[in-house]
């Protein structure tokens, strides 16, 4: 199975992305740093790497998580569970344990889908294997990171996310660079896999630096009444990033909902989207999008894909352009193929309105202050399964995001 794998990615290695700016493979190195298994997080990262962690949602002393993981380059420094039937393991000692992953590698993303996949097989650095076994539920949200430490490294991880028959799991997944870092490219694989009555709630909050590329490429399958819950949250720069995962609600009453918020200041190239194919008959997706940019590039996909009786899908693309530099696309994509289904989108972009600004200053604030105010309730929206201490940390973001740049 791997000798194919293995040839179909050498095949796909220069095979450019369909969408997305290409990158340059070469231009990053491949040898990283070796670091030590450290539980604590004493010996590699300094204080400010682990602020910079906890503004991504990492609890760095684990109080209120089931379980962590923590990649540092190719290097897992922390990987440890407290919660029993829940397991979590790097993934190369967890393809070595089990026999049976040989059935989920690269089945819900396809290794030749571009050279980002190709690069990611030939070159596997390592990622998380996470498990929640058949009735268990997280009574704490577990945590993932993906940290680059090193400049100019190109980072490989692939990762698989099952939750079993009746099993319910909450992440959230912090990804960032060190302050050291000026360049870098990530690239990630992310499967997962809802079984019957399962559910998924993942949470990813990005800060990287402002010069490193990154390409996600993710795919989800989802059985009868499985519900995966994907937010994504980004208010730093970013230059370029790209992503459109992939979901497939195979099962009946299955179910996906992807929310994103996003903030590109000046020097960002955002590209991202959802796309779910709505297989299983009385399915449901929703896909929600908020995107503001302070003079970055954004383009915001939403593709729904009905192919069954009685699906209900609806697709929300808004976005708020601050300055005359930059520019929002949005690209709602709806798709049927049954004539018995239930789809909707809305989609809007534009600036502030001049009549909100004046309301907000006859009422004593400076226009700097009303649009500061008007930004932060476009962006504070309500996000499904998120624990009271993350709702709190997005809290402080927003507020970070005041002071930056209003």
């Amino acid at each position: 199975m791997y000798d194919e794998l293995k040839k179909k990615a050498e095949e796909a290695l220069n095979k450019k992305p369909s969408i997305g700016e290409d990158i340059d493979l070469n231009a990053f190195r491949h040898d990283a740093p070796e670091y030590e298994y450290d539980p604590n997080l004493t010996k590699v990262l300094d204080e400010k790497e682990k602020e910079n962690l906890e503004s991504i949602g990492i609890d760095v002393k684990r109080e209120t998580r089931a379980g962590s993981f923590i990649q540092t380059d190719h290097s897992v420094v922390q990987c440890n569970v407290k919660q029993e039937g829940i397991e979590i393991l790097p993934m190369k000692e967890a393809m070595k344990k089990y026999e049976w992953l040989k059935d989920y590698w690269w089945k819900a993303v396809s290794v030749d889908t571009d050279k980002f996949t190709a690069e990611a097989e030939l070159h596997f650095d390592n990622g998380y294997f996470i498990r929640a076994k058949k009735g268990v539920k997280t009574k704490f949200p577990l945590q993932t990171c993906l940290y680059i430490s090193t400049d100019n490294l190109v980072q490989h991880v692939h990762n698989i996310i099952i939750a079993e028959e009746g099993a319910q799991l909450d992440i959230i997944s912090g990804c960032a660079t060190s302050h050291k870092v000026n360049s870098a490219l990530h690239v990630g694989i992310s499967e997962f896999y809802i079984k019957k009555g399962g559910k998924i709630t993942f949470t990813m909050i990005h800060r990287w630096g402002e010069n490193i590329a990154v390409r996600p490429r993710s795919g989800t399958i989802v059985e009868d009444d499985g519900v995966f819950i994907s937010n994504y949250i980004s208010f730093e720069k970013a230059k370029s990033l790209q992503m459109n995962p992939i979901t497939y609600l195979n099962g009946k009453n299955a179910t996906a909902i992807f929310s994103s918020i996003v903030f590109a200041p000046e020097g960002s190239n955002i590209d991202l989207g959802s796309r779910i194919i709505l297989n299983g008959e009385k399915s449901k997706a929703e896909i929600i999008s908020r995107t503001v940019s302070n003079g970055g590039n954004v383009i915001a996909r939403g593709q729904l894909v009905g192919k069954a009786p009685e699906i209900k899908a609806h697709l929300e693309c808004n976005g708020l352009m601050l300055k005359d530099k930059g520019y929002i696309n949005a690209i709602p994509i709806l798709e049927a193929h049954h004539n018995n289904v239930d789809m909707s989108h809305e989609a809007a972009v534009g600036k502030i309105a001049q009549e909100e600004i004046e309301y907000l200053m006859a009422r004593g604030l400076t226009e700097e202050e009303a649009t500061s105010i008007i930004v932060r309730g476009f962006l504070n929206v309500k996000i499904e399964g998120l624990p009271k201490k993350l709702e709190s940390q997005i809290e402080n973001s927003l507020n970070e995001l005041q002071d930056k740049f209003f």
